[in-house]
């Protein structure tokens, strides 16, 4: 493999003359070097060019956009994710990374421009032209473009990924809040009333058992063992913005059994009697395939429905749905439950996730720590002291 430098017009370029396998006859590749200010320096981006052709890194530059590769991204995971994933993606490339970055090569991306379309974002990013984007919502147009440049790289599209270059510091600082929660007293006065309403039982699922939104629409009888007091979470409901509706395993691909307080078991035992009279004044005989929360015809409630009957319920406390699922976290740890335990039953992934988001909210925890420290150290020196006399 052999080739040269050569300067035309300002543009130094280097010109690798490489064998065709196809015919056998010696083909020169220009690559322009842009960067480049003096052939001492394009000589070193040659030597760099030639070292990559040999060992397999080198990528033929490409007139290929962004936004036209984030087009074939999206194609390519759609089967891989869910719908309501693959939507937000969408969403995200073509709505706030594509004007950013979208006329940008691929093969010329920097990570500079990255971490440029991340201020922009920041200052200015806002489709409705009113200010810019959250540091979160940058987090997340980061981790697609992150997630796509990854694709590309593997492709052999671009040599490395210009996202993975970025350190922490280049990124937006998400400052986590605090979750809003209610207590013990203030939940049972949302039980009260709310009790005669069709609302009861999934208030009762979030608030005494921990359940998400889609979970407690996916909850069927037959995942339910009232006699020993459980419950299953095998499955999750999903809306697109379409309206699309379809359920899926559950949250991490992870089933879980969640042990159901004496209060919960006896509100679901006088829920299944009265869903089942419903039913047959319907002409439906019930039985463990039905969901345990419906409409009035039977029929399976659409998590957006629940979303707005709830929060519109809950305004007098300034609660959510979500928000009781939090209190029920926050319930437990106040009773010194392990946070271990909390995990397990909210169905997060690993326990630093739960202590990420409910650190706020033990620190009694600490206390008892420091207090149960100093009494084994005190009771060592009493011991030693007693020794020694």
């Amino acid at each position: 493999m052999t080739g040269h430098v050569k300067l035309r017009g300002n543009v130094w370029y280097a010109i690798i003359e490489t064998v065709d396998p196809a015919t056998g006859k010696r083909k020169p590749k220009w690559r322009s070097l842009p960067d480049c200010k003096g052939k001492r320096q394009a000589e070193t981006e040659y030597a760099r060019l030639k070292t990559e052709m040999k060992n397999g890194g080198y990528v033929e530059s490409s007139k290929l956009t962004l936004f036209q590769f984030l087009e074939r991204w999206l194609k390519h995971i759609k089967p891989n994710v869910s719908p309501r994933t693959h939507e937000r993606y969408e969403q995200i490339a073509l709505k706030n990374i594509a004007p950013l970055l979208g006329a940008k090569a691929l093969s010329q991306l920097q990570p500079i421009d990255i971490s440029g379309a991340y201020a922009k974002a920041l200052e200015s990013g806002r489709r409705d032209g009113k200010g810019g984007l959250s540091p979160r919502s940058v987090h997340h147009m980061h981790r697609v473009i992150f997630s796509a440049l990854s694709q590309a790289e593997r492709w052999k599209l671009i040599v490395r990924n210009p996202a993975a270059l970025l350190e922490k510091r280049d990124r937006p600082k998400i400052e986590r809040k605090a979750v809003r929660t209610i207590g013990a007293p203030d939940t049972a006065a949302v039980f009260d009333a709310a009790r005669e309403r069709r609302l009861f039982i999934p208030l009762i699922l979030a608030a005494l058992c921990g359940l998400r939104r889609g979970e407690i629409v996916a909850l069927r009888w037959k995942s339910i063992d009232l006699d020993n007091g459980q419950l299953a979470v095998i499955a999750s409901t999903e809306q697109t913005d379409a309206g699309a509706i379809r359920e899926k395993e559950a949250k991490s691909g992870k089933s879980r059994t969640v042990a159901l307080p004496a209060m919960a078991v006896e509100e679901l035992r006088r829920w299944r009697v009265l869903q089942a009279e419903e039913l047959l004044r319907l002409g439906v005989r019930a039985d463990d395939s039905w969901h345990v929360v419906t409409q009035a015809d039977g029929s399976p409630l659409q998590p957006r429905s629940l979303t707005h009957v709830v929060s519109e319920f809950l305004k007098e406390w300034s609660m959510t749905l979500h928000g009781l699922r939090h209190s029920h976290a926050s319930h437990m740890l106040a009773a010194n439950i392990h946070p271990k335990i909390v995990q397990e039953r909210l169905g997060h992934s690993s326990i630093a996730i739960t202590m990420d988001i409910y650190s706020h909210l033990m620190p009694n925890m600490q206390g008892e720590a420091a207090a149960a420290v100093d009494g084994v150290m005190r009771a060592a020196i009493n011991k030693r002291s007693d020794d020694v006399r």
